[in-house]
């Protein structure tokens, strides 16, 4: 059982956010509210981040560029920004329930569970549903695992098993007691350690927590051990930490080796050699403490003890460690071939230039430099996070997503986290197709009939071109097909009711306005009597231009706004007519409501006009009327409309239903793309 939530669908599905562009904005935070009108959400994504390089603290900010991330997929991310915008603004309820829903979704079922049982004192029973969904498994799951404890108490995997569900619930004695039995049951599983440490760091152990993480950030397997170290403070352990960690972890041979060197740094060449002895005890190939304890013992006139340790060392496969000692012994060095070495002349200069391009923001020039840098030191993942940088702001995103996917397997936490974030991010632009779908069912009381309407389309990534091709799939149908009119010969059909595949081409979007043509074959699936063929040739394009100011039903906003949809189409189909449609909304949006699954509304008046080029009747009519849109945060990606219309034809030869009409319509819509 999951939270009452809809699957990984973000909440915003019409994402006209663009808004009144409030006093005090910025450029940046301009265009990617343009851009995310017109849905051009990598734009978007790009202006939101340089928004907040200037402005890290507007909550807001960060809540907006979350919704764009969950757009498009892109979870992880969309639940990083909605921390940020938490902890900006911890007294947002709203906000902290949908930051609640997506660590659950992304696996932090602990964090999810602690901020909905915050939530339900409020007495929100959807937030209390959620919460119990969690909660009721793991209370099952720790009965039962102490079941099986009271007949097996050494059941390493009953232990480890409580231990995670305890964690969960928050009953942190409970999980620190059984990872601690679980570590001693099975002490070579380091992972443990890491478990151990965070539970009693969370306990406010912090000398004990320490302990467990330092344990495991040395000598377990490389990811154990960057987990460990990313939970640690930022600073080189003391001297008693590491011998507290070997106490809790005694095998564990480099963190007793690196307390030897510890030692050697110090001085405290007793300690040192102490460590070193029990090292090699353990460790009988480590030629490096073998060489380090001989010269210690050499050092305070041992050569009984040293010599043997120091000829194992010579006659060894580390030829570099071995001339190291025979220097020291003043023995001739060993011979060996000189490797070849990358060149380094001028690194540090070009460097220079290189960070003195990006300040003043001449970033091919910055792109030369780095290149060199990166051939230079090929291992340099500083420079790759830079040459991704640096390709993203050139607008080169396919080279950006290269670099930032090689520099994020930096062995540096910051790097390597700021890289696959990036490369998370960037990815999806820099992908070579994107697919959108749009569905929009509706009921009409005047025609007393369902319509449906729909389109997918598959469009190349071409992010540098004005006019890009796509692949359409449009239905366009109803369900009772045609009806019969007084003073009309034959029955008058109201859809196409046909599904139409086409080639298109379309112009990116200029401040609202976009242009689009498209040439396929309609395929009817209920052909009519007038024109019984069942694929016909289809040409269809035009302009589109939409635009909103004011509070529009996304983000939690509310107050006042406006919007228009303005299309002028050719249609082929209609003897090569061509439409045009004017679809206004001036209203009010609501505030969220905190219960109610998340509750949406806008009231607002329409002001419609449909005019053609033939001048038909059906084609020309202007309506106005109230209507109502909402959403719910429980039932994901879908807007509810409804709409009660007055309507006058503007040409009424031919027309035999009257001058006036009234109408009804109750639609769904529901869009997505990746």
């Amino acid at each position: 059982m999951i939270p009452l939530r809809g699957n990984r669908v973000p909440r915003l599905i019409l994402m006209l956010v663009a808004a009144v562009l409030a006093a005090g904005q910025t450029p940046d935070l301009e265009r990617a509210y343009e851009a995310l009108r017109t849905k051009d959400y990598d734009s978007a994504i790009q202006g939101f981040r340089q928004a907040l390089a200037l402005a890290p603290n507007q909550s807001s900010i960060h809540k907006d560029l979350a919704y764009t991330l969950l757009k498009i997929g892109e979870t992880e991310a969309g639940r990083d920004e909605f921390t940020e915008a938490v902890r900006l603004d911890p007294a947002d309820d709203h906000i902290a329930l949908e930051y609640a829903f997506l660590c659950y979704e992304t696996n932090q079922k602990a964090l999810a569970r602690r901020i909905f049982d915050r939530l339900r004192k409020t007495g929100n029973q959807t937030v209390a549903q959620a919460f119990e969904n969690i909660d009721r498994p793991l209370r099952e799951g720790i009965a039962r695992w102490k079941r099986v404890l009271e007949t097996s108490p050494d059941n390493f995997s009953a232990h480890e098993e409580l231990a995670h569900l305890a964690e969960q619930a928050d009953q942190l004695d409970l999980a620190a007691q059984h990872y601690e039995t679980a570590w001693k049951l099975r002490p070579d599983r380091r992972a443990l350690l890491v478990d151990l440490g965070r539970v009693w760091t969370a306990e406010n152990r912090l000398e004990e927590g320490n302990t467990a993480l330092l344990a495991a950030s040395r000598g377990a397997e490389p990811r154990t051990a960057e987990e460990a170290q990313e939970l640690l403070p930022k600073r080189y352990p003391f001297v008693y930490e590491f011998q507290r960690a070997l106490d809790l972890d005694p095998s564990n041979t480099p963190l007793r080796r690196e307390l030897a060197y510890l030692y050697v740094a110090m001085s405290n060449h007793a300690g040192a050699e102490k460590e070193l002895e029990r090292v090699i005890q353990e460790a009988p190939g480590d030629l490096e403490s073998k060489a380090q304890l001989g010269l210690l013992r050499l050092d305070r006139g041992d050569s009984a003890g040293a010599m043997p340790l120091l000829e194992q060392v010579i006659a060894g496969a580390d030829d570099e460690l071995a001339n190291r000692i025979r220097n020291v012994l003043h023995l001739p060095p060993k011979l060996q071939k000189r490797e070849e070495q990358p060149s380094t002349t001028g690194s540090s200069d070009i460097k220079q230039l290189a960070d003195k391009s990006l300040e003043k923001g001449y970033l091919k020039d910055a792109v030369k430099y780095l290149l060199i840098e990166h051939e230079n030191d090929p291992d340099n993942f500083d420079v790759m996070l830079k040459l991704g940088q640096t390709y993203n702001n050139l607008k080169d995103d396919e080279e950006a997503v290269k670099w930032f996917n090689l520099a994020q397997l930096s062995p540096d936490t910051a790097t390597a986290q700021e890289a696959a974030r990036a490369y998370r991010n960037l990815k999806p632009s820099a992908e070579r197709f994107r697919t959108s779908v749009w569905v929009f069912p509706m009921f009409s009381t005047r025609w007393h009939d369902l319509f449906a309407y729909a389109q997918a389309k598959i469009e190349p990534q071409m992010p540098n071109w004005f006019v890009r091709p796509y692949l359409s799939l449009r239905f366009i149908g109803d369900t009772s097909g045609a009806v019969e009119l007084a003073g009309t010969v034959g029955p008058q059909y109201l859809s196409e009711r046909s599904a139409i595949l086409a080639l298109g081409v379309a112009t990116k979007s200029w401040k609202g306005l976009t242009g689009w043509f498209e040439a396929g074959e309609s395929f009817r699936y209920a052909p009519t009597q007038q024109d019984p063929g069942r694929v016909v040739p289809d040409y269809r394009g035009g302009l589109t231009y939409a635009r909103g100011i004011g509070a529009m039903l996304a983000g939690g906003a509310h107050g006042l706004y406006a919007e228009t949809n303005d299309d002028g189409i050719f249609v082929s189909r209609f003897s090569k007519d061509t439409l045009f449609y004017s679809q206004n909304r001036t209203g009010y949006t609501f505030r969220a409501a905190e219960g109610a699954g998340g509750f949406h509304a806008q009231l607002y008046w329409n002001w419609n006009a449909t005019v053609d080029g033939l001048r038909q009747y059906w084609a020309n009519y202007v309506e106005t009327g109230p209507g109502i849109r909402f959403r719910v945060e429980a039932l994901g990606p879908l807007i509810f409309s409804v709409n009660a219309l007055r309507g006058a034809y503007l040409v009424n030869q031919g027309n035999p239903r009257g001058p006036n009409f009234n109408d009804i319509r109750a639609g769904i819509w529901y869009s997505f793309s990746k």
